[in-house]
């Protein structure tokens, strides 16, 4: 059988060469020319090459948070002929220990802060090759692991709402087409110099701020730490970026602070992940003179639309490459950056596309003028006893609750193994399970009261912001923190 070409490696040896004079990637820490790249790259590959791995291609872990050793780590591996497993920062040892069980992980790349400690056998490195990362052996699981499709070049997780992160594998060339048709769909140039605070891991990032930088011998601006307000401010004035790239958390933050100074270069500004504020977006660009701009995206197609005119509403118009249906039954997508399928769930994927290839995306919305606007999402009723509940509906009722600062509903498992209605609740000292269920029960049916009660003292979130349903899967097997 003909190995199946890498497509990544080639467009990046491409890119680094013709762009060598430019500055490729910042952090706090220095900057790399797009020639230096290559050169750090090249060697970290050669290193890699060299470790005593059980198949090909390796598959390699990459756990960290943003950096220029970060980007030197990824070019690495693929130049290595590894496949990088892009995990998120913010998984915790639980999440990562899945990942490296069920995808077979080889090598794992991290801090050496990080807590790897059951799932790593030994550190393979210390002379500095890796910047300040550490590369360690995983070590080996009972489980055999799945078969990776020929044409993997790059593997990235979803959020891990079905109970374990879902790898989703990617063909070099579908990363490839979402950097080419996002630098098409947004006008990215070769003078644009991006500030990016959301992690390289996450789709949003990794689709708008790394290959499709390179593409264009564009420079990347990486943050270490907690993204404040006033850490994107000194960031934006240090590196005089011309796009911002964040969550919608930032924004607010920023809205909260109200600077009076440090977006003067700054011309768009780029959001995605959960929904903003239509009062965030305008206080935004009020203070700044920056508008923000919708983008929409799902891990398993990679970017589907972008909003080139802030002010028109909704989620933009689709990118090139993408096909977009909105339809009664929901949204469904066909593109040209979509994933293959998931390694670590057989059929999982290929059960939320129909017969023309179109991936169900989960989301409601219509088409406006050519632009994407969500209503809402297909999936999210719990289905308790034969009757239909709308966790939001549950939340909103929770959060009115004298005393709570935040809550979730969703469906889980009583004891018997039955389906139940959840919920877990940040609350004030004070409150307490009792006094929330008769809350519930003055202003709900009592089906709609949940089953299950957790108390925190806050809900615990990923990276972009939204709840993490696996951790709060878990908070329901530990005692209450009130």
């Amino acid at each position: 059988m003909t190995p199946v070409r890498a497509v990544l490696p080639e467009v990046l040896t491409d890119v680094l060469a013709r762009h060598g004079d430019r500055v490729a990637v910042t952090d706090a820490d220095g900057l790399l020319g797009y020639a230096d790249l290559a050169v750090r790259a090249r060697a970290a590959a050669d290193r890699l090459a060299r470790y005593d791995v059980r198949g090909e291609p390796p598959r390699v872990g990459l756990y960290a948070t943003n950096s220029v050793e970060y980007v030197v780590a990824y070019l690495a591996t693929l130049f290595a002929g590894a496949v990088p497993f892009l995990a998120d920062s913010a998984f915790g040892p639980f999440e990562l220990s899945r990942i490296a069980e069920d995808c077979g992980l080889d090598l794992l790349i991290h801090a050496p802060s990080a807590d790897v400690r059951d799932i790593v056998s030994e550190s393979l490195t210390d002379d500095g090759e890796f910047g300040y990362l550490t590369v360690s052996r995983v070590r080996r699981y009972d489980t055999p692991r799945p078969r990776l499709l020929d044409d993997t070049e790059v593997c990235r997780f979803t959020s891990g709402s079905t109970g374990r992160p879902n790898c989703i594998e990617f063909s070099g060339t579908a990363v490839s087409a979402a950097a080419a048709n996002w630098v098409k769909g947004t006008g990215l140039t070769a003078e644009d110099r991006i500030a990016c605070f959301a992690a390289l891991s996450n789709g949003l990032a990794f689709n708008t701020s790394l290959l499709a930088a390179f593409l264009q011998g564009a420079s990347l601006h990486l943050s270490h730490g907690l993204p404040t307000a006033s850490r994107v401010v000194r960031l934006l004035e240090n590196t005089a970026a011309t796009r911002l790239v964040a969550f919608p958390a930032l924004y607010e933050s920023i809205v909260r602070r109200a600077p009076e100074e440090g977006f003067a270069t700054v011309r768009t500004a780029i959001s995605s992940g959960a929904p903003l504020r239509d009062s965030v977006r305008e206080e935004f660009t009020r203070l700044t003179g920056v508008p923000i701009h919708n983008y929409y995206g799902v891990a398993e197609t990679g970017p589907l639309t972008y909003a080139a005119d802030a002010t028109g509403g909704g989620l933009g118009t689709p990118l090139p490459g993408v096909h977009l249906l909105a339809e009664e039954h929901g949204i469904r997508v066909r593109s040209e950056s979509m994933g293959s399928r998931y390694l670590n769930a057989p059929g999982l994927f290929e059960q939320r596309l129909d017969d023309e290839g179109y991936y169900h995306t989960g989301d409601q919305g219509r088409l406006l003028d050519g632009a994407l606007h969500l209503t809402g999402r297909t999936s999210r009723m719990v289905n308790v006893g034969g009757r239909k509940i709308d966790p939001i509906e549950i939340a909103d009722v929770l959060r009115a609750a004298p005393g709570v600062l935040d809550a979730v509903a969703f469906e889980a498992e009583n004891q018997h193994g039955e389906p139940a209605l959840a919920a877990v609740v940040a609350a004030e000292p004070g409150v307490t399970t009792q006094s929330l269920r008769a809350h519930c029960a003055a202003t709900l049916p009592s089906f709609k009261v949940p089953g299950i009660l957790r108390l925190v003292d806050r809900i615990p979130a990923n990276s972009i912001g939204k709840p993490s349903v696996e951790r709060l899967r878990r908070l329901l097997t530990t005692p209450d923190s009130h």
